[in-house]
């Protein structure tokens, strides 16, 4: 099964390999030295909105997924697709079920700063996130998946100054990389 990986972690046939609490090695591609996948940080919510310049741009109520999503330089459709599966099954909601399971709503936020790299300096550098004209359309998948699935999806303003309003229940707040 894993014929091509190495029998230690580290860098070999061109990629980085981490070995798995289960034993088995992954492989990783690097981007200007992180390990990257497609990012989101999801909470589960207890109602969530998005405004932008004084006007509410996205809304969801009742138990629902916030998820700010971050874009790196390899991100595909496939990711974004396989992103979009995991936010709809991940069971995060009360009494363990998923948004699918309860059609629950996710409020789906863009945000580069997930790609924020701060080890060095007082500045954080954003090399890894991908630019805007790589990154929105692969959000927009992201969103466009959802809804395929069946989810009620409400969304942020890709590049817009947003204020974001949550209530945090649990507090509940998951990372997924892709």
């Amino acid at each position: 099964m894993w014929r091509s990986a190495p029998e230690r972690p580290g860098k070999a046939h061109g990629i980085t390999w981490r070995m798995m609490p289960s034993g088995y090695p992954t492989a990783m591609s690097v981007t200007h030295g992180i390990m990257a996948a497609m990012r989101a940080v999801v909470q589960r919510v207890d109602g969530a909105s998005v405004v932008v310049d004084g006007e509410t741009v996205g809304e969801i109520k009742g138990e629902g997924l916030c998820a700010l999503v971050g874009v790196t330089h390899e991100d595909t459709k496939e990711k974004a697709a396989q992103l979009a599966r995991k936010l709809w099954s991940v069971r995060m909601l009360g009494d363990e079920k998923s948004c699918s399971d309860i059609d629950a709503p996710l409020l789906v936020i863009s945000q580069f700063t997930l790609y924020g790299d701060a080890r060095k300096g007082r500045r954080p550098t954003w090399n890894a996130a991908a630019p805007g004209d790589v990154a929105e359309p692969l959000v927009d998948e992201v969103v466009a998946q959802l809804r395929a699935l069946g989810a009620t999806v409400a969304t942020g303003r890709f590049g817009a100054q947003m204020r974001v309003s949550l209530t945090n229940d649990g507090p509940f707040t998951v990372l997924l990389e892709i």
